[in-house]
């Protein structure tokens, strides 16, 4: 269906993530920005399970090997399929030997590539998703690099479906729609601002660290991988010495090792851990997570877990209206 022309690292095949097994001990894995992911896959009616190419350096080139419609959703990138220009968040036909080449974003940091049908690999544990650590999922358990030909599940026009409705149209993105966090101080245009619930070792930290961690930049630095977003910025200081044993944790969660720098948890994370946790993004705003680059600065905001349900219910509500609104476009409602 198409062949990877670059060697750009660390892109993989991902889906929704491998649910079910932190007990296990293996990790979700999946999308980082699921939010594109799923929005990609909606664009072009496919199963919501379906996975796609996450992207996360550039230049990113791939030639098609047969006819077939694809979106681009996640990072503003931008794209050309041959000569034509291709807009974020968009779907379009291409035709047998077009190349798409992705180009640096002006924004965000991952880009997503999906196929009409979703990318045909072995479900593993429940999951398409390439757990790069354990070897395993997505494409042989490792990253797409030059020469690899990735398939397109085969699938029958939907219900009504109208001919090339798959191709040639957008959605607005969830940034636009969602809007932008403020924190206090006004964060600064470029910083990536994420709602935060306070965890359970909170209270454990000194006062001043405690105000530093809600109103200073922590800056995303180079050891940042899909296991965790290492930030730099003032030191967390503990009242006295926290000792603890492994316990579980989850994406989002904000950890602080004895260097007092956090680490936030992110997709490829293991599923336990043993330093103190500060505390935890909120699922609603993982994807905003997701699309903070290398160098740039995160800012936290204080939450209630009322608001983080209230905010998940938000982003579902968007979800909802935008199945309905492509549903119209597509012309695939029974």
């Amino acid at each position: 269906m198409i062949e990877v022309l670059s060697n750009a690292a660390l892109a993989t095949i991902q889906d929704q993530g491998r649910q079910g097994y932190l007990r296990y001990g293996v990790g979700t894995s999946g999308a980082m920005d699921r939010v594109a992911l799923a929005v990609g896959n909606l664009m072009l009616g496919n199963p919501d399970d379906a996975a796609g190419i996450e992207i996360p350096l550039f230049p990113f080139r791939v030639r098609f090997t047969e006819d077939t419609a694809f979106a681009l959703t996640g990072a503003d990138c931008p794209a050309r399929l041959g000569e034509r220009p291709v807009l974020p968040w968009w779907t379009l036909q291409a035709k047998k030997d077009d190349v798409l080449t992705i180009g640096v974003p002006a924004s965000g940091a991952r880009c997503y590539l999906l196929l009409k049908g979703g990318v045909d690999v072995p479900v593993v544990l429940g999951s398409r998703s390439t757990q790069l650590r354990g070897e395993f999922g997505g494409f042989l358990g490792r990253q797409l690099k030059k020469g690899d030909v990735v398939q397109a599940a085969a699938v029958e026009p939907a219900h009504g479906e109208k001919a090339g409705s798959s191709a040639g149209f957008g959605v607005m993105p969830p940034s636009w729609t969602l809007g932008r966090l403020e924190t206090s101080p006004v964060s600064d245009s470029t910083d990536t601002v994420v709602r935060v619930l306070p965890a359970a070792e909170y209270e454990a930290y000194e006062q001043d660290s405690i105000e530093a961690f809600w109103r200073k930049s922590w800056k995303v630095t180079p050891q940042s991988d899909r296991y965790g977003y290492r930030l730099g910025g003032p030191v967390l200081n503990s009242k006295r010495p926290v000792e603890m044993r492994s316990h579980g944790i989850v994406p989002g969660v904000i950890q602080v090792p004895p260097s007092g720098q956090p680490i936030i948890q992110l997709r490829d994370a293991q599923p336990s851990g043993g330093y103190p946790k500060i505390g935890t993004v909120i699922e609603a705003d993982l994807w905003r997570l997701a699309q903070a680059r290398i160098g740039t600065n995160l800012r936290f905001v204080q939450t209630s877990y009322a608001e983080a349900v209230d905010a998940l219910d938000e982003l579902d509500r968007y979800m909802t209206k935008l199945r309905s609104l492509v549903g119209l476009h597509r012309g695939d409602r029974p």
